[in-house]
This record gives C-alpha cells, sequence and structure tokens, in this order.
C-alpha cells in the first residue's frame, strides 16, 4: 500500500490505487522470511560500516519515487531529513555508522522498485506494504510503520471537531468492502449503528460528499490522500490503530539476496527500542500531519 498524500497531481490516483495492497496481503512473516533469506546470522562486524556491501563504495544509496510526497517527505526533497520516511532512512543511516554526507538518494519509480532484477540502491523506502507476492522478487525489512486507521470527515460535518473514540458513537460511518478498516470500524470505534459498507471506496467518499453519512475510516495513507484531492473541504479527524488480524506495515525494500537486510534489521530494531521510531512517527504523522489520535 502507498498513496501519495498532499501536494498531489491529480493524475496520481492511478499510482495511489495500483500501489495499495489488499488488507490480506499485508504479512509480517514475509518480512521475516525476508531478514533470514539474508542472513540472520550476520553478526556485529559483519554489519561494522566497512564490512557493509553497498551499491556505491562508502555511500549508503536509497531509492524513493518522484514527486515525494508529504507526510513522507517534506517538500519533495528527501534529502532533507524531513517527513517521516526521511527521518526514518537517516535514523537507519545513523545506526549504521554513515553521517549525513554519506547518504545518497536516487530516484526510483514505485512499481519498478519491488520489480524482480538488480537494483541501484542500498534500499528504497517509498511506503511500500510487505507482501508474500513481492517477496518472491524482493527482500524486505521487518516493518517500519504499522499502518494505522484514519477518520475523514467534512470540515463542517458534525464530527470534524471528535477528540476521541467514543466522540464517534452516533456517527454514521462508510467504509470500504473487505477492508481493514471494516474490521477496525466494528471493533475499535463499535458505533451504534453499523458501518455503510460500499464495494467501491469511491462510492463511500461520494456518499461523504453528498452528506448521506458523517465520516469515512481509510487507512491513514489514503486518508492523506482523500483530503488533499478528493474531497474539498474535508479533513483528517484522527487515527487510530485496528485490532486483530495481519496488520499492514510498510518496510524498507532490498534487492533479492542483500547481505544488509539483517543489518537494517538490527538498527531498526534499536530504534524501536529506544524510543526513536515512535518518536518519528509522532512528529511527521501526527503533529505536524495534523491526523491526532483517538482514544
Amino acid at each position: 500500500m502507498r498513496r501519495p498524500s498532499l501536494l498531489l497531481a491529480s493524475g496520481a490516483l492511478t499510482l495511489a490505487a495500483a500501489a495499495c495492497a489488499p488488507a490480506n496481503d499485508a504479512s509480517t512473516t514475509a518480512s521475516s522470511s525476508a531478514g533470514t533469506s539474508a542472513g540472520a546470522s550476520t553478526g556485529a562486524d559483519a554489519c561494522a560500516k566497512e564490512s557493509l556491501k553497498l551499491t556505491t563504495p562508502g555511500k549508503l544509496t536509497v531509492g524513493t519515487d518522484k514527486p515525494a510526497y508529504e507526510p513522507w517527505f517534506k517538500n519533495d526533497d528527501p534529502s532533507s531529513g524531513q517527513g517521516f520516511e526521511s527521518a526514518v532512512a537517516y535514523a537507519v543511516a545513523g545506526q549504521l555508522g554513515f553521517t549525513r554526507d554519506e547518504v545518497a538518494w536516487t530516484v526510483v519509480p514505485f512499481d519498478s522498485s519491488f520489480a524482480p532484477g538488480p537494483k541501484q540502491f542500498d534500499f528504497d523506502v517509498n511506503q511500500i506494504s510487505i507482501t508474500p507476492e513481492r517477496a518472491k522478487a524482493v527482500d524486505f525489512s521487518q516493518g517500519y510503520y504499522t499502518v494505522k486507521q484514519g477518520v475523514v470527515a467534512l470540515e463542517s460535518g458534525k464530527y470534524a471537531s471528535a477528540t476521541s473514540l467514543a466522540d464517534l458513537k452516533d456517527a454514521k460511518i462508510g467504509v470500504q468492502a473487505a477492508t481493514t478498516a471494516l474490521q477496525a470500524v466494528r471493533s475499535v470505534i463499535q458505533p451504534a449503528e453499523d458501518p455503510s459498507v460500499f464495494n467501491q471506496q469511491v462510492d463511500a467518499i461520494t456518499a461523504l460528499k453528498n452528506k448521506q453519512i458523517d465520516a469515512i475510516v481509510v487507512d491513514l495513507p489514503t486518508a492523506f490522500y482523500v483530503t488533499a484531492a478528493q474531497v474539498k473541504g474535508s479533513k483528517i479527524v484522527g487515527q487510530f490503530a485496528a485490532t486483530g488480524g495481519e496488520p499492514e506495515e510498510f518496510g524498507l525494500l532490498f534487492q533479492k539476496g542483500s547481505s544488509l537486510v539483517s543489518c537494517v534489521d538490527k538498527a531498526l530494531g534499536e530504534l524501536r527500542s529506544s524510543g526513536e521510531l515512535a518518536k518519528i512517527e509522532g512528529e511527521w504523522l501526527t503533529a505536524a500531519a495534523g491526523a491526532p489520535e483517538l482514544k
């Protein structure tokens, strides 16, 4: 799953739709197997900066698409260190021993990133969902972001000012069929009225525009896209974590068989344990993005 968010050109919808993986395809199992295939026995010495097998000696080459959308990157500039994924990339680079000027960025179209074959990057960061199908052609790190659900409402609507899940109990909520959003609404929000289920996301969006429903629930990256490009006068009321089922996760992507995977997994584990990953998420996907946590 990967959808453009802010500053979208209207033509980006096709890319967004193609990039989104079905909810039941996301799998942490794919991530684990990827790490194992890359050599889970890699020791500390093999992860020393001078021991890493890099595309360009002395440089960590990171790929992403262009344009690079907010809130994942700031001002279409991955090298700034601003935006969620830019910050994650530099945090991982730091754990591996690289300074900011030792990180090089290269443009990699989203669809070609997980195509089979040699890669001209050490890893790619581009809101790429870990799926078993993609893991046949490339390797993934462990997940660096677990996708949350976003509540979108019209700015003029009754529920635009909701600050908690309890505030949404009486809302008429729309969701797309066969998505994690449907399960999340029923199990987490538990509205008094069962959600309206639509076969296509566009139908839920139309119902919101026509005020037939009070809000829609979609994954958070889609929520950024909906408010930026699809529904004028809408806002993200907030976000919340889904419960149950296999979570959808974004992973850093590598050429199949890359020896870097286990070292990057180690770096991500350290960033998670220290609270740095949560701090980066809070800064760029909550506060700066205008998507407060609903509890």
